[in-house]
């Protein structure tokens, strides 16, 4: 279930549309969450159709069962947002010489490619508009490099390009596009890795949290979904409106050194 602790910012989005990829859980529930619980109209997207439809069904929104990795399906459709929230993401832990191609490409489709086709559908109406948000889900892997991360790490800088390119071309139609940069965060995605981490690392699946996934951070503790979507509901506001081209780290200090 979706929990909330309230809307934040007094952030109102009465009659805009929003679109969260990688909803049905994790950072992207709340996301989509937030934006309803602002007033907004929140389309849920994520492959898992029964996870999209239950989020949707919490939270008053529509469900779309989409797989962002089938990029020819995803190039065919048309999409009309004023949010768009990029999240969905997966993850392969593996030494770069270990690493299947074929895997290493599906994650950048799934996290800069379906991006890039999500942002060039809803920009003409954004445009149109003259107002627009786009809030690129990144990582402190965005700015910083983690062993055994290649992939994820590829992309993640790949999507602050993409994210800064966009903030440049849509600035002079009211439309911002920002980075968040979390560390860690408590979502399935990270759970799913301690294995792989662990076995990875030479280290027992006890000890992942604490001398992989911490070791960086000078707060040790995993970040909550909510508070990431605290932030990515405050860059839709109207307060954030010259507030673009940025990332915003959320890695309890993880990049200040």
């Amino acid at each position: 279930m979706v929990v909330r602790r309230g809307t934040a910012h007094g952030t109102d989005l009465r009659g805009r549309t929003a679109l969260v990829t990688g909803a049905a859980s994790g950072i992207g529930a709340a996301c989509a969450s937030a934006l309803a619980e602002a007033g907004a109209r929140v389309l849920v997207v994520d492959r898992d159709a029964e996870g999209a439809e239950r989020v949707a069904a919490e939270i008053g929104g529509q469900p779309l069962a989409i797989d962002l990795g089938d990029l020819d399906a995803l190039a065919t459709r048309t999409f009309d947002a004023d949010i768009l929230v990029n999240n969905a993401g997966i993850q392969t832990v593996a030494p770069i010489v270990d690493f299947e191609p074929a895997t290493f490409r599906r994650m950048l489709d799934i996290m800069v490619t379906a991006p890039f086709l999500l942002t060039r559908a809803v920009l003409p109406g954004m445009s149109e508009r003259g107002w627009g948000r786009i809030v690129n889900i990144s990582s402190v892997h965005g700015i910083r490099a983690s062993p055994y991360k290649s992939a994820y790490v590829t992309a993640k800088h790949a999507l602050e390009g993409l994210s800064k390119v966009t903030a440049l071309e849509g600035a002079e139609h009211g439309i911002t596009s920002n980075c968040l940069n979390p560390g860690y965060v408590r979502t399935a995605l990270v759970e799913a890795q301690i294995a792989d981490q662990a076995r990875t690392h030479g280290i027992p699946e006890s000890e992942v949290v604490e001398r992989v996934m911490l070791s960086e951070a000078a707060i040790k503790r995993l970040l909550e979904p909510s508070e990431v979507a605290d932030l990515a509901l405050w860059l839709c506001g109207e307060t954030a409106r010259s507030v673009t081209g940025a990332s915003y780290t959320m890695d309890g200090g993880w990049s200040a050194r």
